[in-house]
């Protein structure tokens, strides 16, 4: 009997950089010593006081459902946090807690999209961004962007690209960015939010990498532009690459109170609430952590200027200095273009680009994996995550050096 799929189920790929880790651990658990630059979470462990917290709520029986959007002294932890942070006065009513960052995304384009409806994204784009687009029935159209720009659209793309448009609907905008590690200014940020207050676009801010900014670099949110932008902006934030809490799962968003209430109705009916367990971490991690998170900043900080020091000695290669997060995307066009690097074994099951076929071969010969730029909508790049140690980085790029070399010999 045939089975009939969804457009939707039929439509959406795996998450490419999960198939690198994936495929790294394969090899790894057979003994073969793989470089992984494709984890985009932090290898810290979670601060001891967030575990402890958790252990506590375990004790006192606080094991039940809670309120969908999330329990009140979360949410109040949340709202003093953007006031302190961010300078943003938003109360409980505006937030609504969600299973990851990447849940809180899908819940407010749910909220927000009708069919035909379009979003605005920048390329280099997260993995996640036009498939949960595509999963509301909505448009994803993408503005691109290049190292030479550092990854940042321009006023006048954003312009031109919405003037093409017949129901523009939202613009997706991540800062600190990932994959880039690219920052919007204060001045960039505000000149964008202008374009989108004169189109009537709704802002989805991800600042997930927000507290992780480098160099005296300072992070900005573009709903504390104006109250005109605020009533405009959905902030989406949460405790995973900060805190280390990647496997706890919340996320956050934080916006004007009819999109919030109506993505939290889709929630209910979703995935509810989140872990009990997860929300009594968290206001922990929001009150209590900020020294484990410098402590982290200022390690990430370091293997980034490492692993840039290593681009300085690859010839050929384009890339920028990431302020924020903690990926570097270099532009690998160059070998592309002029290497040999066909492999016979099919490790990507589907998309066949050349920098897939350069990963691939990258991962095969040469034991070393990144993502491939065309998980991103970019397929001149790779992408590196130096969530890593530090001898991890430096051996990683001696490979990544010798199978780029070697690749224009074959």
């Amino acid at each position: 009997m045939a089975i009939h799929l969804s457009h939707r189920a039929k439509a959406i790929n795996p998450s490419p950089t999960l198939t690198v880790s994936a495929l790294a651990k394969q090899m790894q658990e057979k003994g073969i010593n793989v470089i992984n630059f494709g984890v985009g979470e932090p290898d810290f462990n979670t601060p001891q006081k967030i575990k402890d917290c958790a252990h506590q709520a375990i004790k006192d029986n606080f094991t039940r459902y809670t309120n969908t959007s999330g329990i009140s002294s979360l949410r109040e932890a949340i709202s003093a946090k953007l006031k302190r942070d961010n300078d943003l006065d938003c109360s409980v009513k505006d937030i609504l807690v969600s299973p990851g960052a990447k849940a809180s995304i899908m819940f407010i384009l749910m909220a927000i999209c009708d069919p035909r409806d379009e979003v605005l994204i920048p390329t280099p784009y997260w993995v996640s961004y036009n498939s949960q687009v595509e999963m509301v029935d909505a448009h994803p159209i993408f503005i691109p962007t290049t190292v030479d720009s550092d990854f940042k659209i321009s006023v006048e793309q954003l312009e031109e690209s919405i003037e093409t448009l017949s129901s523009p609907r939202a613009l997706i905008l991540n800062t600190p960015n990932n994959p880039t590690g690219s920052v919007y200014t204060q001045k960039e940020l505000e000149e964008i939010a202008q374009i989108c207050l004169k189109h009537n676009l709704i802002i989805i801010a991800d600042e997930i990498y927000e507290k992780l900014v480098y160099e005296g670099e300072k992070h900005y949110s573009i709903a504390n532009i104006s109250k005109e932008v605020r009533e405009h902006t959905v902030l989406i934030n949460g405790v995973s690459k900060a805190y280390a809490m990647t496997g706890w799962r919340l996320g956050y968003a934080a916006g004007p109170v009819d999109i919030i209430k109506s993505a939290a109705r889709i929630q209910s009916h979703t995935t509810s609430c989140v872990n009990s367990i997860t929300q009594k971490a968290a206001i922990c991690a929001l009150d209590e952590c900020e020294d484990d998170v410098q402590k982290m900043r200022f390690e990430f900080q370091k293997r980034r200027d490492i692993l840039i020091d290593g681009f300085k000695e690859i010839p050929h290669i384009k890339y920028n200095v990431p302020k924020g997060a903690f990926y570097a995307m270099p532009d690998i066009s160059y070998y592309l273009q002029n290497a040999n690097f066909y492999t016979k074994s099919s490790y990507f099951k589907k998309t066949k680009t050349k920098s897939v076929r350069l990963c691939e071969y990258l991962i095969k010969e040469h034991k070393v994996a990144v993502v491939p730029g065309s998980a991103f909508g970019v397929d001149n790049y790779v992408r590196f995550s130096y969530a890593n140690s530090i001898d991890n980085i430096k051996e990683g790029l001696k490979n990544f050096k010798r199978g780029l070399a070697e690749s224009l010999k074959r």
